[in-house]
């Protein structure tokens, strides 16, 4: 049995995992950010950086123990280097090189959008290939056919803004806080999804394309109309509730529509959810019932492997067994779509 440590910092969470060769995860550690970047109402890159330098030796010895391995068991070391943002992939990538030279095994490159559809394998405990997969996020949204685990074909991705984003843009005009995703689901509790009727971007476009920026402008305007420049947020209440559901409601119709229309185009009979959004759940009931009326079968994690983490880089086995190993020159790479 083989022991692999696999390390994420490719946004604003600083993680480590450590699984076996078959998958069994024996621990999951993550240090979040999110204090450090709430004032901004965002992740700040530099500060996501030098954060990320701080926790990551932490967070290792933290998943080690509660793994109860040591170096010395460790026969590979895994390590999500694309996409994300330069500077914190960068930290990741130059700790699992230096892991790996000092330990003497070999590392393994993830890419961490396809390790959140593989998130989807790890908690079903079963092969989910082939299937349509949506990576759903603060920096990605995204539809993939999903031939294997790494066999992965554009489908069709968003145009400007990711869903992720326009929850924590929506969350701002709100006043809700960061991040964005969890406070507008939380206000949107207790609103109303139909008081405003916003727009369901390329709802009635056969592509398989999102636009949200626009539906983010849309909220703005129905919150302060023409006089943006000025506007406040508004008061807690009804208004904000109401916003705040609308715009949810309109976020997980396009989502779910899209998703049908993959399954419809490939004929493939599941669907992979992976993502910080697809914690969400009116996304995840959505999904659901959509699924089912379409007969197709549908694959979320629970919402420990949904944000980011370093277990979805359990993706590394099957590199690991095709003997796809990462050379010692291996870099951060930010862009992938």
């Amino acid at each position: 049995m083989t022991h692999f440590l696999a390390l994420e910092t490719s946004c604003d969470e600083t993680a480590a995992a450590v699984f076996t060769d078959g998958l069994a995860v024996r621990s999951s550690v993550v240090a979040s950010q999110t204090d450090l970047h709430a004032r901004f109402g965002g992740v700040v890159p530099e500060i996501a950086s030098r954060a990320h330098l701080r926790n990551l030796l932490p967070v290792i010895d933290e998943a080690l123990a509660k793994a109860g391995v040591t170096l010395a068991d460790i026969g590979c070391v895994a390590v999500h280097n694309t996409p994300g943002l330069v500077g914190a992939l960068l930290v990741g990538v130059s700790a699992a090189k230096v892991l790996a030279l000092g330990l003497g095994v070999p590392l393994i490159a993830v890419n961490h959008v396809q390790s959140h559809i593989y998130a989807c394998r790890l908690a079903a405990g079963r092969d989910i290939f082939p299937c349509v997969g949506l990576v759903v996020s603060g920096g990605h949204t995204a539809l993939f056919q999903c031939d294997g685990p790494l066999a992965m074909t554009l489908l069709g991705g968003t145009r400007d803004d990711a869903a992720g984003e326009a929850f924590d843009k929506v969350a701002a005009i709100l006043g809700l806080g960061f991040p964005g995703g969890p406070a507008v689901e939380r206000e949107a509790a207790a609103g109303d999804p139909k008081a405003y009727a916003l727009p369901r971007p390329f709802a009635d476009d056969g592509r398989l394309e999102f636009s949200f920026s626009g539906l983010k402008t849309a909220v703005m305007y129905a919150c302060h109309g023409q006089d943006v420049a000025r506007a406040k947020p508004p008061e807690p209440g009804p208004k904000r509730a109401n916003l705040a559901a609308s715009f949810q409601a309109a976020a997980v119709d396009v989502l779910t529509i899209k998703c049908k229309q993959a399954l419809r185009k490939t004929g493939l009979k599941r669907l992979a959810v992976g993502g910080g959004v697809s914690a969400n759940k009116p996304l995840r009931a959505a999904l659901t019932a959509m699924c089912a009326k379409e007969g197709a079968e549908l694959f979320i994690p629970p919402l420990s492997l949904c944000t980011d983490n370093a277990a979805m880089a359990a993706l590394a086995v099957e590199k690991w067994s095709r003997g796809e190993f990462a050379p010692a020159d291996l870099d951060a790479e930010p862009n992938w779509i």
